[in-house]
Order: structure tokens, then C-alpha cells, then sequence
């Protein structure tokens, strides 16, 4: 059974840099055919796919967040990261780490584990 677990700083100020990690646990971040992803909800609005990093280690991006987003992992620390350039106030949300097996998902019904979200905001 694959656990995820985020963590990172709560708060943040507009055009910082969001870092967070997704600590994995039951599976490996780099075989097993997981693909890691990391989904965002805004405060009263719906779920929003960010990106993924696949097994073999591609990476793909939302369009619209691509240019300041960047997912990354750990092979030794099973870990999966996020960072996130120039953020601004839009970018307050709470953060999920999920994974699915095989490949990735634009859409959130398809992803199988789910960590608990970690809330981020963005105020100066």
C-alpha cells in the first residue's frame, strides 16, 4: 500500500519559490511503475493537476503552469519534490502529492493514493 506524505513551509511571500516534498512510503518513487503527480486546490475551487514525474523520470506540466514549475525526486530518499517559481497569491491552494500506476492523468478521479495536502499560502 503506497503512503504519500507532503511537507513544506505553510507561508510563503508573492515571487518566492514554493518548495515542497512528497515523502513515499509502500512503493519506490523510481520503479513500480508509479507515476507521481502533484495536484493543487485553490481555496472554492476544483482540483488542478500541476505535473507528474514518471518512473523512468519524464516529467510533464500543465500548460499553464509549466514555465515556473519544476517536479524533481530522490531515488536514494524515495522523495518526490515540487517547486514552483514567481509565486504569486493565485498560487494559495492546498498542495497534493498522488500517484497512479502505468501512466499519468490530467484528471484527479484518476489517481489511486492521495497524501493528506499541505496548505500553502502566498501573502506577504
Amino acid at each position: 500500500q503506497v503512503q504519500l506524505q507532503e511537507s513544506g513551509p505553510g507561508l510563503v511571500k508573492p515571487s518566492q519559490t514554493l518548495s515542497l516534498t512528497c515523502t513515499v512510503s509502500g512503493g519506490s518513487a523510481t520503479t513500480s511503475f508509479y507515476t507521481w503527480s502533484w495536484i493543487r486546490q485553490p481555496p472554492g475551487k476544483g482540483l488542478e493537476w500541476m505535473g507528474t514525474i514518471v518512473y523512468d523520470g519524464s516529467t510533464y506540466y500543465s500548460p499553464s503552469l509549466k514555465s515556473r514549475t519544476s517536479i524533481s525526486r530522490d531515488s536514494a530518499k524515495n522523495t518526490v519534490f515540487l517547486q514552483m517559481n514567481s509565486l504569486k497569491l493565485e498560487d494559495t491552494a492546498v498542495y497534493y502529492c498522488a500517484a497512479r500506476r502505468w501512466t499519468y492523468s490530467h484528471s484527479s478521479k484518476d489517481y489511486t493514493y492521495w497524501g493528506q495536502g499541505t496548505q500553502v499560502t502566498v501573502s506577504s
